[in-house]
């Protein structure tokens, strides 16, 4: 039985604008993914138990003409999903088009707690966070996670694409993605409107839900709860400021950061550090002109802080 597979896929980093990118590219005439926008099939080993039907059937209701695509942020999870490039291979072959998302590593850290915090992931604060859930340094460590892609699929088959850029120029960058995973037509940005979920940090809870939000309550809570009980109700759940890594916190993953820095720097040929990132990040990068030069071998050491 055929099946229709994807062409491209959207593999990361997590907290990187992968959402927007995946809402602009499937609102585009012609284009299926799947929706909700992210299977982890290759990554997640109770989801990959499944099946390879299981995948397919994320595509089923895809038209014949349709150009098929998908996004998974697990795929860059270094080194939490390990198998996922293999898995990849073996069911898609090494062809497709990869698509990499990358902002400043220290804002993608934060970003990445802050998400973790509302799904009751972590409890903690993030600079205790650090050392329990190490992951969080190790998901901004871009050159670690990209290089088994570019070795396993080729420097040719993964686009770069810097969070800043897209933010700053976001046409422009739409365009630029559709053209390298195959688009056949010429893309239009549309304007999609997104609740901001990270402005609120609101954290998962199916009480606070149904007391604040639940329409079966709604004449009842408008009757009794005045606004300003229910604001405080949510500030029950609410993450007051954002998050702040101490100095010594900050300085400990920023040189970290840096090493990983420099070596992406010399595979886009970019001059990348912590403190350039956000004016360095307004580019488009091509490729990865000096990755096939400076490459190391294939071992990475995933000590963190």
């Amino acid at each position: 039985m055929s099946h229709p597979r994807p062409r491209f896929i959207i593999i990361g980093a997590m907290k990187c604008a992968t959402s927007s990118l995946y809402e602009q590219i499937v609102a585009q005439p012609n284009v299926f993914m799947p929706t909700p926008k992210e299977p982890n099939f290759f990554s997640d080993d109770p989801i990959y138990a499944q099946g390879i039907d299981w995948y397919w059937n994320l595509f089923a209701p895809a038209q014949a003409e349709d150009f098929c695509g998908e996004a998974s942020t697990h795929y860059t999870k270094l080194p939490t999903y390990p198998e996922t490039i293999a898995r990849i291979q073996e069911h898609l072959g090494s062809n497709l088009k990869l698509v990499y998302m990358m902002r400043h590593p220290v804002q993608r850290l934060v970003s990445h707690y802050i998400h973790e915090w509302t799904q009751r992931v972590i409890s903690v604060d993030i600079n205790t966070a650090l050392a329990q859930h190490p992951e969080m340094i190790a998901y901004s460590r871009y050159s670690q996670q990209i290089d088994p892609f570019l070795r396993a699929f080729g420097p040719e088959n993964v686009l770069p694409v810097f969070f800043e850029q897209f933010c700053a120029a976001p046409d422009v960058e739409l365009k630029r993605v559709c053209e390298f995973i195959g688009y056949p037509n010429v893309p239009q940005w549309q304007e999609i409107e997104r609740s901001n979920v990270s402005s609120q940090r609101m954290r998962k809870s199916a009480l606070r839900d149904f007391l604040v939000y639940a329409p079966i309550v709604s004449t009842v809570r408008k009757r009794l709860v005045p606004q300003a009980v229910r604001d405080r109700i949510k500030g029950l759940w609410q993450m007051k400021k954002r998050p702040a890594l101490t100095p010594e916190n900050e300085a400990k993953v920023k040189a970290i950061f840096d090493q990983d820095l420099q070596t992406l720097g010399q595979w886009l040929e970019v001059e990348l550090t912590c403190e350039t990132f956000k004016t360095a990040a307004k580019v488009s990068p091509e490729g990865w002109p000096g990755w096939q030069a400076t490459a190391a071998p294939a071992q990475v050491e995933w000590g963190l802080v």
